[in-house]
């Protein structure tokens, strides 16, 4: 699995002109799911985002974890994260998961940042949404499990 991960002062998803996620300061993350990932990738990444240590501390600098500063997740399933363009102008999606494939280790990525105390928002699966964000700092990140 995949995250681009953004620190943010505020977030949210519209669908059809109606917000269907918001939160205030925290984590904008956008999850990629590929073939070969499962359940244990899935709760591997929802810990590495709870721990993820971006968030200044008393001193300024990045050393606190979302869990302790109190901030909310906003969790979108995105695909093009695993858009290939290393040939031509046209991206590749065949390192994407199906969406049934994929859907449920979102769901399942969801459940494990609840499950380790965050306030989790979401985007709608295979809707076109539009996402707003304040980027904070910015601080953008790209994980991996």
């Amino acid at each position: 699995m995949r995250a681009l991960v953004q620190r943010v002062t505020r977030a949210q998803v519209t669908v059809h002109g109606a917000v269907t996620g918001a939160i205030g300061p925290g984590l904008c993350v956008l999850v990629g799911v590929t073939h070969a990932d499962d359940e244990a990738a899935a709760r591997r990444l929802a810990d590495k985002v709870w721990r993820l240590r971006v968030f200044p501390d008393a001193d300024g600098v990045m050393n606190l974890p979302l869990g302790d500063v109190g901030g909310e997740v906003l969790v979108v399933s995105q695909f093009t994260l695993y858009g290939d363009t290393s040939r031509g102008r046209r991206p590749s999606w065949v390192d994407a998961a199906r969406p049934e494939q994929a859907e449920p280790l979102v769901e399942v990525c969801c459940a494990a940042l609840r499950d380790l105390g965050a306030t989790v928002a979401t985007g709608v699966f295979r809707a076109d949404m539009q996402v707003e964000l304040v980027n904070d700092g910015p601080v953008t990140l790209m994980l991996e499990v």
